[in-house]
């Protein structure tokens, strides 16, 4: 029976990587490499490290361009340009450092580390870098007369050669990153048999819908590549479309009765042609018509043209009237409207006319209700009517809920109610007791157990008013407990009264006690 083709080479692989599997795993050994992948250019430094987590014998390196080079931490290396690197063969390091890379070192770097029974491997990818060519652009959509119109789908393609590793590009338009619409990377293997290496060939795609602001601008593709400073290649766009609309133009601060210039920006590629219309009368660019003039529009640069209408003698009349313009090229035209004004202060906020009444107004009519509110707080009218009532009632109704419940703590407590220190108009002498305060401090202390706020009555004589004087009556009303009983204590929320009456004395010496 004839083997099947083929399987006896894939049984030979298999036992290779399981032998190869035995290698790197003895004892659950295993090998670290940092990094994994080393880029550096041609006469750069680069480290390599591999580690274990057991004591090496020995630590050798097999490098492509290079014979076995075997390094240690305990001597010396014996090969120039490289040196061991790493804390020791007996913490299980094993590295390399080459102050001098070299073309022929690219490629695979094999550590070997050796245990006690069985040596052990590794592998790190060493990229000795080549610069690329310069980039270049490639414009795949069609030019008409060396220019491209708005709107147009525009494809561009930017590619960067034989480089190692590959290159890095990016597109530009003028100094701002394009991010939009970008195709991924396109890398490309060029093998050179006679240099016995591997260069790569990179390309990225552009495609955008072009704008009128993209005119005259500068696509640029640039390329970053570790083995060299950035190159671009750069190419200037040209971009032809009608003159673009604009918002309503208003021109203001031109000068009454001298001549004034009414400019207007256009942006346009090719160069537009202008006409102005002022009452239906048609003025093209270049032509004078009575008062008014139409100057030849003016380059500013990157498709912006300055339009000029001058007006001779300017009139309060000329601010009112609306003026027509047109624009025109091969591509289409535009129509833009046009409002003139004498007035810089307006040109200067943005406010109107209009709005500076309405503002006015609004001012005036919050003022006024403001001072209606104030009034008829001040004077207790429409909804401020009732506070005053409400007060004087709630007034009434406190005095008399206060004297009900006098009247209901009799017996509690024993009050004394003391007239004293009364003074007449012009005169400091003292009273003399009336008969009525005798008999209340009588009846005080007669019967204290149901003694209860009393009401007194004092008659103050005085001399008689004199015509067109007020009089003023002093009176202080002392509360004391009774002294017999010290325990008794004053009802709360209670009110005592006493009744002052004055009475002009016609014959001061009758009321003499002497």
């Amino acid at each position: 029976m004839e083997s099947i083709p083929g399987v006896k080479q894939l049984v030979y692989l298999c036992l290779f990587a399981i032998l190869s599997t035995d290698l790197l795993l003895v004892h659950g050994q295993s090998v670290e490499v940092y990094p994994k992948n080393v880029t550096a250019a041609e006469g750069q430094n680069a480290t390599l490290l591999c580690r274990t987590s057991s004591p090496l014998q020995y630590c050798r390196f097999e490098i492509p361009g290079e014979s076995a080079i075997r390094l240690s931490d305990k001597y010396e290396s014996k090969f120039p340009g490289f040196k061991y690197f790493g804390d020791g063969l007996e913490q299980g390091v094993c590295g390399v450092a080459i102050q001098n890379v070299k073309t022929i070192n690219n490629g695979p770097v094999k550590c070997i580390l050796g245990l006690d029974q069985i040596d052990i491997e590794g592998l790190i990818d060493l990229v000795v870098a080549l610069p690329p060519k310069r980039p270049e652009i490639k414009i795949n959509t069609e030019l008409h007369r060396s220019s491209f119109e708005i709107d147009q789908d525009f494809q561009a393609t930017c590619i960067s050669r034989d480089g190692r590793p590959p290159a890095t590009l990016q597109w530009f338009l003028d100094n701002e990153p394009i991010v939009e619409s970008i195709s991924a990377p396109r890398i490309v293997q060029d093998s050179l048999i006679g240099r016995n290496t591997t260069l790569y060939t990179v390309s990225i795609q552009l495609n955008r819908r072009l704008r009128a602001s993209d005119d005259r601008k500068f696509l640029i593709c640039r390329s970053t590549h570790p083995a060299d400073q950035p190159q671009e290649d750069r190419f200037q766009l040209s971009v032809r479309y009608r003159p673009q609309p604009l918002q309503e133009n208003r021109v203001y601060g031109l000068p009454l009765g001298a001549t004034a210039l009414v400019n207007v920006t256009i942006t346009a590629n090719p160069r537009p042609r202008i006409e102005w219309s002022i009452d239906g009368l048609p003025i093209a660019q270049g032509q004078q018509n009575s008062r008014f003039e139409a100057y030849q529009p003016i380059d500013l640069g990157n498709g912006t043209y300055n339009v000029t209408l001058a007006i001779a003698g300017l009139t309060v009349e000329d601010t009112t009237k609306t003026y027509y313009l047109r624009a025109s090229n091969e591509f289409g035209s535009s129509d833009y409207s046009v409002y003139i004004s004498s007035s810089p202060h307006v040109a200067e906020t943005g406010i109107d006319i209009g709005s500076i009444i309405g503002i006015i107004v609004g001012v005036a009519i919050l003022l006024v209700i403001v001072s209606v509110i104030v009034f008829a707080r001040a004077t207790g009218k429409w909804c401020f009517s009732g506070r005053s009532d409400e007060k004087h009632t709630a007034g009434e109704t406190s005095d008399t809920e206060s004297h009900t419940d006098v009247n209901k703590s009799e017996g509690k407590s024993s009050l004394m109610i003391r007239l004293n220190n009364l003074f007449k108009k012009h005169s400091n002498k003292p009273e003399a007791p009336s008969q009525t305060d005798a008999e209340d401090g009588k009846v005080s202390h007669d019967d204290e157990d149901n003694a209860a706020p009393s009401e007194s009555t004092v008659i103050i004589d005085d001399e008689p008013q004199k015509k067109d004087e007020k009089n003023l009556v002093y009176a202080e009303l002392v509360l004391k407990q009774s002294s017999d009983d010290t325990d008794a204590k004053i009802p709360k929320n209670t009110t005592e009264y006493a009744e002052i009456i004055y009475k002009p004395n016609e014959d001061k010496t009758k009321t003499d006690p002497k």
